[in-house]
């Protein structure tokens, strides 16, 4: 992988740029939790924060939230939503839900759901990007909706950070 934001073949070019900073978030997500112990990504460090397993839920949960919206033209229905409850909302619900699972078992939700956007972007061309939306309220368009998803879990990323500072 290089440090490039560029065209990528197989997507239009500005999909291809999206692709290309998407793909660096995600590589420096993994860096971060390489290695983590199940423990690891259980730590709490306080009874109010959420697990690194949880915001790596979480992450997965954001993008099927959007890809529902982005590349399905609907809104998730309630079985999707209470499939994404405790990843999507985190909090006490997902304190006490997500637990328990081995670094593999995060690692794999996020690269099925990274294959369907990859898959989806594939078969679309720049014009998506700029469809014009309501989001939160708010105009919005399908850029800023991948770009929240990157921001989500540049975010995330952070925190994990810190917390895997607490636990080593």
């Amino acid at each position: 992988m290089d440090y490039k934001v560029r065209e990528k073949s197989g997507y239009t070019p500005q999909i291809g740029h999206l692709v290309s900073m998407m793909e660096y978030a995600r590589k420096t997500t993994l860096d971060a939790v390489s290695g983590l112990s199940t423990e690891q990504l259980d730590y709490l460090p306080t009874e109010k924060s959420n697990s690194i397993g949880a915001l790596l839920l979480h992450m997965a949960a954001v993008e099927v939230g959007f890809q529902i919206e982005v590349f399905d033209g609907r809104s998730p229905n309630d079985e999707e939503k209470t499939e994404r409850g405790a990843a999507y909302s985190l909090g006490h619900q997902g304190r006490s839900e997500i637990n328990g699972n081995p670094l593999d078992f995060y690692l794999d939700k996020l690269v099925k759901v990274r294959q369907r956007t990859l898959a989806e972007f594939r078969l679309r061309n720049d014009k998506l990007l700029y469809e014009d939306i309501q989001w939160d309220g708010q105009p919005s368009n399908h850029f800023f909706i991948w770009f929240h998803v990157m921001e989500d879990e540049i975010n995330h990323r952070g925190q994990i950070r810190i917390q895997r500072k607490m636990v080593e």
